[in-house]
């Protein structure tokens, strides 16, 4: 629960404008992890130097950073707001667990640069995403996706 609450301290720039930062941490995710674009049908097509800005990819990034903060508020208690998601990324999107944990490092560092994030709310988003983390896996393996 304390670290739910640390990340929600400085949960309020990022709810402020999710747009801007959603097309921030995607486009750093494509960036530094450019085998994770193909994982996006839609955004395959664009080049890295197009990706800041896009309006499609700052949409998606919103919609990742909008549920990511359901998840935080509902400070372990996300049950309901994860089954739909696991079985929509396992059986739909096909996106491999490890794909969280790049997008969750890459959230650390835009909440550092951009929400003033300290070490110890960096620390408990880690905490935090390890936990969403692991159990989407667990509804990966009810859903035998292997991802």
């Amino acid at each position: 629960m304390a670290d739910f609450d640390a990340v929600l301290k400085f949960w309020g720039p990022v709810e402020a404008d999710y747009t801007s930062h959603g097309g921030l941490v995607l486009t750093r995710l494509f960036k530094e992890h450019p085998e994770t674009q193909k994982l996006f049908p839609k955004f395959t097509g664009i080049a890295q130097a197009d990706m800041a800005g896009n309006a499609a990819i700052s949409a998606h990034g919103a919609t990742v950073l909008k549920k990511l903060g359901e998840l935080l508020k509902a400070k372990g208690n996300h049950a309901a707001i994860l089954k739909p998601m696991a079985n929509s990324h396992a059986t739909k999107h096909k996106i491999p667990i490890n794909n969280f944990k790049l997008i969750s490092e890459i959230i650390v560092k835009v909440m550092q640069e951009k929400a003033g994030m300290d070490a110890g709310g960096q620390q408990a988003l880690r905490n935090v995403m390890a936990a969403v983390i692991a159990d989407l896996e667990a509804n990966y393996k009810e859903l035998g996706f292997s991802g």
